[in-house]
């Protein structure tokens, strides 16, 4: 009877995030009162983590640290967001280059196979051909550099927040 006194019941969580992220998660769930569970192992699979967290269900400020938590993990979502921007607009951009490129190509290739082939509009038309198959690494690369710079600010402020959360809610446990 005495042991039932001190069995702990736990409420439990998995959750699947990017590897590199892995530890940013761990620490901050473990101040919300969540800790890994060491009944099951990290599972990897794809470049993503599988953690199973465990926390105790009569915690005394159980409300409180699940509203952090609940901002922390919209923090994590603008983050992810906010990330994956950085290349959205550069990819768009190097792809709608490359595609005009092609079309240019493709007029290349039908001037040449004319009959009696355009030998000079090929070549004029395949200049533009070449240049839209080329620039876009060099246009993705701008893109990209210029991106990251508008949103690095943005990043290490959400960063910022999720430690003052994180803050708060271990001095709630």
């Amino acid at each position: 009877m005495n042991s039932m006194k001190n069995f702990i019941f736990y409420e439990y969580k998995e959750i699947t995030v990017r590897s590199d992220k892995a530890p940013l998660y761990r620490d901050c769930y473990e101040c919300f009162g969540w800790q890994q569970d060491e009944n099951f192992t990290m599972q990897e699979t794809g470049g993503k983590i599988t953690l199973t967290l465990k926390r105790d269900r009569k915690l005394v400020n159980k409300t409180e640290l699940t509203r952090l938590q609940r901002n922390f993990e919209a923090n994590m979502e603008e983050i992810d967001s906010l990330e994956r921007s950085k290349t959205s607009a550069a990819s768009i951009w190097a792809m709608s280059i490359a595609m005009a490129g092609t079309a240019f190509m493709a007029g290349a290739v039908f001037a040449v196979s004319a009959e009696p082939p355009h030998i000079l509009l090929c070549i004029l038309l395949a200049i533009p051909a070449f240049a839209g198959w080329i620039l876009p690494y060099f246009v993705y690369q701008q893109v990209k550099a210029r991106r990251t710079r508008q949103v690095t600010p943005f990043i290490e402020e959400k960063i910022e927040e999720i430690y003052g959360m994180c803050k708060k809610g271990q001095s709630l446990l």
